[in-house]
């Protein structure tokens, strides 16, 4: 009885302090809730819903990894030219355009499952250290790097490092019974991007420009000079499969071609007012000739140079319809070290054209799609298959039609040379067999092959040489069938690669290109033009075309069958550390 009485004074007593500490922890994680919605709506969605995933999600969660995961996904619903480079990646991705970086001054090839020295760079730390083209490194720092089947890409980033790092080396040389051992400090690395320059014809200078880099307009000027002292007094300009890089380099090429007062490009976007860039009038090549090649991976700061020199009517454009990269990105360095390549703004040629091709948010997919389809639909072969926008016209400064919204349009259309090409060729070339067999051939001729003071000595004798049959039978040994026909049809073009890589290892680019070059159908056409004093357009021709060169009728399948040849990167010497 007296139980059930003090029941009844405390039950009430509990119940209210029962329903007062739920409406304690109700409000509490109202105002939680409240307080994550207060985050959400000041814009930071993102943050907000990280931190909820780290503080209450089941499961321990790598955060650092999710944003890493997160990141890139946000970038793929921009435009296809803004990215994100993880820190692991920054150092390499800048290094091509900054000009230099450090290693130990070789390029290398992998020889089968064997790291194989091609060329050692004059005055560099492994030409110090006592390395010689065409040694075999086989360990670094003591550990095996032959016969274990090493990837390449490890292989460069193990021998690149530090400034001033060593580098133990173990070479196998030939006629050495032992391994030599090296230490090799590591230094500055030069990464050139004009890559040739030379007399290609009588008083025509040719300069390959690969990237606009750092140090491009210097490598430029310096080709100029050389070549005018060689008595060069017109030029042609190759920017093919050249991607782009720095404004800055374009620009200041540019105008050197230019008198004063010439508007080389303006950029304009939401938070970058118009910004227009002329020329000073200091330019060293104000009167010379001139002649651009372009083609289909010709992008961006390649772009901005040819649209310069067409708009203002300096020059003519030869070759094919360029990539279509209006955009400018600005790199962005993140507190980690990875970086952002923002799109910050649209750049504008001269006549006021955007020549960015058409693209949607997030469709990166559709946007890389476009060279295939322009090469399935045949732009690659016939001027006739471009469609270019009528909406989209503007004029240079002596009144020619020329187009934006989608690349930059020759003056002059060369059609894909496709003399000798054959599936067989394709083959070879694309599995690597015919560059691996230029390699070897050094390699066990190296004695008599560097004996040779010039390349045109050593291609001459090159030219004696049984090299085609003695390749068929190598490539037969490699496991190519033979094909008769076919090796007969593209017999030509493989002597001329065959050539072009053997003098490479041991003239570099300066004798690679005028071999590998000497039939090149577009620089042939740049060179008659400049020869007949043709490179300045007239109002008159207002509407060049090429009519010299033989339209391909090559067949859909057919080209399917080709476009590995055509986007293998045939000219590769080897990898630089």
């Amino acid at each position: 009885m007296e139980k059930n009485r003090r029941l009844s004074v405390w039950l009430p007593v509990i119940i209210a302090l029962s329903v007062a500490l739920g409406i304690f922890v109700g409000n509490h994680y109202l105002r939680l809730t409240q307080g994550k919605r207060h985050i959400y709506s000041s814009g930071n969605k993102i943050n907000a819903i990280l931190d909820i995933i780290d503080e209450q999600y089941v499961d321990t969660v790598n955060m650092k990894q999710l944003v890493e995961d997160a990141i890139p996904k946000v970038f793929s619903e921009l435009d296809p030219h803004s990215v994100y480079i993880p820190a692991k990646d920054a150092q390499r991705v800048n290094e091509d355009l900054e000009g230099s970086f450090s290693g130990i001054g070789v390029s290398f090839n992998m020889q089968t499952d064997t790291v194989l020295v091609i060329n050692v760079i004059p005055g560099g730390p492994s030409e110090k250290a006592g390395l010689k083209p065409f040694d075999r490194i086989i360990t670094i720092n003591d550990s095996l790097y032959a016969g274990n089947k090493s990837d390449q890409e490890v292989i460069m980033k193990t021998l690149r490092g530090a400034k001033n790092s060593t580098v133990k080396l173990g070479v196998k040389r030939k006629n050495e019974p032992d391994l030599l051992y090296f230490d090799v400090t590591r230094g500055d690395v030069p990464v050139n991007s004009v890559d040739v320059a030379y007399e290609v014809s009588k008083g025509i200078g040719y300069i390959k420009v690969s990237k606009f880099g750092r140090t491009t307009y210097n490598e430029f000027i310096t080709a100029i000079a050389k070549l005018k002292q060689a008595g060069c007094t017109s030029f042609v300009i190759d920017l093919r499969s050249n991607t782009g890089g720095y404004m800055d380099a374009a620009i200041n090429m540019v105008n050197e071609f230019m008198p004063e007062g010439r508007l080389i490009v303006y950029t304009e976007g939401k938070a970058f007012p118009r910004n227009d860039v002329y020329t000073n009038g200091t330019g060293t090549c104000q009167d010379a000739p001139l002649v651009v090649l372009t083609d289909e991976f010709s992008a961006s700061a390649s772009e901005i140079f040819s649209g310069a020199i067409q708009d203002n009517d300096r020059g003519l454009i030869i070759g094919r319809r360029t990539f279509g990269k209006g955009l400018v990105q600005s790199p962005i360095q993140l507190s980690d070290g990875s970086e952002i390549r923002l799109t910050i703004a649209r750049y504008y040629t001269p006549s006021g054209r955007c020549i960015q091709k058409k693209y949607e948010l997030g469709k990166d997919n559709e946007y890389e799609q476009d060279i295939y389809n322009r090469f399935m639909h045949g732009e690659f072969d016939s001027a006739d298959s471009i469609k270019q926008d009528n909406g989209e016209k503007y004029e240079t400064v002596m009144g020619r039609t020329v187009y934006g919204g989608g690349g930059i349009m020759p003056d002059i259309f060369i059609p894909r040379d496709t003399s000798g090409v054959t599936t067989y060729f394709s083959n070879v070339v694309n599995s690597g067999t015919l560059n691996l067999y230029a390699l070897e051939y050094s390699d066990r001729n190296y004695d008599k092959l560097s004996s040779f003071k010039t390349y045109q000595e050593l291609y001459k004798y090159l030219q004696q040489q049984p090299l085609l049959s003695d390749f068929i039978n190598y490539a037969t040994a490699k496991g190519i069938k033979k094909r008769p026909h076919l090796i007969n049809i593209s017999s030509k073009l493989m002597e001329k690669q065959i050539h072009a890589y053997i003098v490479r290892n041991f003239f570099d680019e300066a004798g690679f290109y005028p071999i590998f070059q000497n039939d090149d159908v577009t620089l042939k056409r740049a060179i008659k033009v400049l020869n007949e004093g043709k490179s300045v357009p007239t109002p008159e021709n207002k509407n060049i075309t090429e009519d010299g060169i033989a339209q391909s009728q090559t067949s859909t399948s057919r080209r399917y069958g080709l476009l590995k040849e055509i986007i293998y990167e045939d000219c590769i010497a080897g990898t630089l550390c």
